[in-house]
């Protein structure tokens, strides 16, 4: 048991395909065992002190190319007033880049259609302005159409209840269910998928791989890094590299383009 011995079962273990994060799971067992080895007194110091943990691989989350969002925005059935909600909301989603419990905690006073603007709470209840595009303005008005309608079944079960419990100003929902009350996360999660199965082949497209996809095309179109940090809402400008990113015939186009020699 000494520090050559732990290298190279991790070496093999990488060489046999084992993951990054199987490999440092294995290594804080062989420390744990390294350190009771040395409370019984049996090694005088610890061989895997010195053999440095295995970086994790830096996964990109799944993301649609600007084609594949196109066809998933015209999936849902906007005859029908769920189809007209469901496709304001993926309008909003790409539009926006908003997270899932962003985009479900709307209300109908962050909106401005005026302006195209949302008012977002995001973490740790830090407040942002986002802009959105016309297409998902045209989305948002037509689902507002419906909107009134999908309230009534709250509206008569408030007032089955009146007496009952406290009286308070009723939130405004932006997005409704068949009851009336706030679309949860797990049904527009649901909602996501079941849209990206009916147009893709591809597997782990989330709500979260379109917040990934509106930060993506930016960037590949030419936008500030610090301006899609600001937009998704992130504290650190290193979450936002994480996000995003640009493919290897992209970069070789832009040095081709922007640099003197090339």
């Amino acid at each position: 048991f000494s520090q050559s011995s732990i290298r190279g079962f991790l070496g093999d273990r990488h060489r046999r395909g084992n993951a990054r994060s199987s490999a440092a799971r294995k290594l804080a067992a062989l420390r744990t065992f390294a350190r009771y080895l040395r409370r019984e007194g049996i090694l005088d110091a610890d061989p895997a002190a010195l053999v440095g943990t295995p970086r994790r691989e830096q996964r990109l989350p799944a993301h649609l190319g600007e084609k594949e969002m196109t066809t998933l925005l015209e999936m849902p059935d906007v005859t029908q007033p769920l189809g007209r909600r469901d496709r304001a909301i993926l309008e909003l989603f790409y539009a926006s880049g908003l997270r899932l419990s962003e985009l479900v905690g709307l209300d109908l006073e962050d909106v401005n259609l005026s302006t195209r603007i949302v008012r977002v709470m995001g973490k740790g209840r830090k407040e942002r302005l986002v802009p959105f595009n016309r297409s998902t303005e045209a989305a948002v008005r037509a689902w507002l159409k419906d909107w009134e309608s999908f309230t009534a079944g709250m509206r008569n079960a408030d007032r089955g209840m009146r007496g009952k419990r406290p009286l308070k100003k009723p939130a405004m929902p932006l997005f409704l269910n068949y009851q009336g009350g706030r679309l949860s996360t797990r049904s527009v999660d649901r909602l996501v998928r079941k849209y990206v199965a009916q147009c893709s082949t591809r597997f782990g497209i989330s709500p979260h791989a379109l917040r990934h996809s509106f930060a993506t095309h930016l960037l590949e179109r030419g936008a500030d890094l610090r301006a899609i940090q600001e937009l998704l809402g992130h504290a650190r400008l290193s979450t936002t590299q994480r996000y995003t990113h640009v493919n290897s015939t992209q970069l070789l186009d832009a040095y081709r383009k922007a640099h003197p020699k090339a």
